[in-house]
C-alpha cells in the first residue's frame, strides 16, 4: 500500500514525537501481541479429551480460525449434544462491499470446513447441511475413528498472505492437488496459470479496485475494519491487521492520516499489479447457482483449497473485486466462458513469506 519513501515522508510530515511510540509502549504491546498469536494459532495440546463440552468448544475454536471477509468473524455457534450449528452474525455485515451477504455465507462455509476436519481429529465424523429456513449450517457429529489429516494439521498455519510472492511456478502435481481440494457439490474451481490470462484478470481487478476506491461507502467500511497497531489488534481481535500486508504498525490516529494520504487508486492498482504478476496463478471458484447454499459450499471449497495450499507450502490471497463490483461481475463471467455458472471468489496463489497474523475473538464471544 505504501512505499518506504512515502512512509518516511508521511512520518516526517505528521509526527515528531510519535516515533517514540515504536520504542516505548509499542514494545510491550508487541510482546502481548506475540503471546496472543501463539495462543490463537495453535493445536489443542491433547485431542483425546473425553469431556463433550470441552471437545465441542475446541471444535468451535478451530472453526473460528477460518477465513472471513475483512476478518469480520461474522458467525455465531449453537452447540447441542450431537450437533453444532453455524449462524450469521448480522451485526458484522459489510453492506458496502457485500450488500447481498454473499461473502458472509462464504465465511460460514469456511468455518464449517475447519470444524469438520477438526472433528475428525477428535474422533467425530461431521455431516454439514445448510438449513434454508433459518440460514444456518448444521453439522451433525457422529463417532468415528480419529483422523489427523494434512488439512487439519494445516489449520493453525493457514493465512491470507496479502504481499508479493516470489514468482515460482507450481508443479503439475501440486496444481492437481489444489484442483481436487477446490471442487465441491455444485462448485468448480478454475486454475489459471497462463501469463496472458493472468494479465486479463489483472485488468478486471484494476477496474474493480478503481470503482471501489472511488466509492466513499466502501472506503469508510474498509477503514472501520483496519487495525493499525498491536494495541488495536489486541483490543478488537478482529479485522485486517495493517502489519499483515507489510504496512507500518502505528497508532490509529496516525494510521488513518497515512491512509488518507497514500490510499489512492494509482498506488493500490500498482500494488495489485505487483501482487498478481508475482503469483504462480489465479483460482476462480464458480458455482451452479447464485444462492446461499452454494455460497456456503463455495466457502467450504475455498477453505479446503487454502488448507491444501498451506499443507504444500503455498500462500494465497483474495482478489474479489471482479465479483464484488456488480457492473463487472457479468463481464467477468463472460470472459471466463462459464455459461450459466456464477463466479464467486477470485484467489491468487504462489510461494511467499509468512506475514504478521490477525487474531480471533474468544470462543465465549461467538457461542450462543
Amino acid at each position: 500500500m505504501l512505499s518506504r519513501r512515502q512512509i518516511i515522508l508521511g512520518f516526517t510530515a505528521l509526527t515528531g514525537g510519535a516515533m517514540a511510540y515504536a520504542t516505548g509502549s509499542a514494545h510491550q504491546s508487541k510482546g502481548r501481541y506475540n503471546d496472543a498469536v501463539r495462543d490463537t494459532w495453535r493445536h489443542t495440546p491433547n485431542n483425546s479429551i473425553i469431556d463433550l463440552d470441552t471437545v465441542n468448544r475446541e471444535l468451535v475454536r478451530y472453526a473460528t480460525l477460518a477465513a472471513s471477509s475483512h476478518n469480520t468473524q461474522c458467525w455465531k455457534f449453537a452447540i447441542a449434544e450431537h450437533t453444532i450449528s453455524i449462524l450469521p452474525d448480522w451485526t458484522r455485515r459489510c453492506p458496502a462491499v457485500d450488500p447481498d451477504d454473499h461473502h458472509l455465507f462464504v465465511s460460514l462455509g469456511c468455518a464449517a470446513e475447519n470444524l469438520i476436519h477438526a472433528a475428525q481429529a477428535f474422533g467425530k465424523h461431521g455431516f454439514a447441511h445448510f438449513d434454508t429456513i433459518d440460514d444456518r449450517v448444521k453439522i451433525t457429529l457422529e463417532p468415528s475413528k480419529i483422523i489427523s489429516s494434512d488439512l487439519f494439521n494445516a489449520i493453525p498455519q493457514r493465512q491470507c498472505s496479502r504481499v508479493e510472492y516470489d514468482g515460482r511456478k507450481l508443479s503439475t502435481a501440486d496444481l492437481g492437488s489444489l484442483e481436487v481440494a477446490g471442487q465441491g457439490n455444485g462448485v468448480r474451481i478454475l486454475l489459471i496459470t497462463e501469463k496472458a490470462q493472468i494479465e486479463n484478470i489483472l485488468e478486471y481487478v484494476v477496474q474493480g479496485n478503481t470503482a471501489q476506491i472511488n466509492d466513499r461507502a466502501f472506503v469508510k467500511e474498509l477503514k472501520s475494519w483496519i487495525r493499525f497497531s498491536h494495541d488495536e489488534v489486541l483490543r478488537k481481535r478482529d479485522g485486517l491487521f495493517a502489519g499483515s500486508s507489510g504496512n507500518p504498525i502505528v497508532p490509529r490516529w496516525l494510521g488513518m492520516r497515512l491512509l488518507n494520504l497514500f490510499f489512492t487508486t494509482k498506488s493500490e492498482n500498482a500494488k495489485y499489479a505487483k501482487h498478481i504478476r508475482s503469483s504462480a496463478g489465479i483460482a476462480v471458484f464458480v458455482s451452479e447457482r447464485n444462492d446461499k447454499e452454494h455460497w456456503v459450499e463455495t466457502g467450504r471449497c475455498y477453505e479446503r483449497f487454502a488448507l491444501q495450499a498451506t499443507a504444500l507450502g503455498i500462500k494465497n490471497a483474495f482478489l474479489n473485486q471482479p465479483v464484488e463490483v456488480l457492473s463487472l461481475r457479468q463481464q467477468f463471467a463472460t470472459y471466463l466462458n462459464i455459461g450459466d455458472l456464477s463466479p464467486d471468489l477470485v484467489v491468487r496463489f504462489g510461494y511467499g513469506t509468512e506475514t504478521s497474523r490477525s487474531l480471533r475473538r474468544p470462543v465465549e464471544s461467538v457461542v450462543l
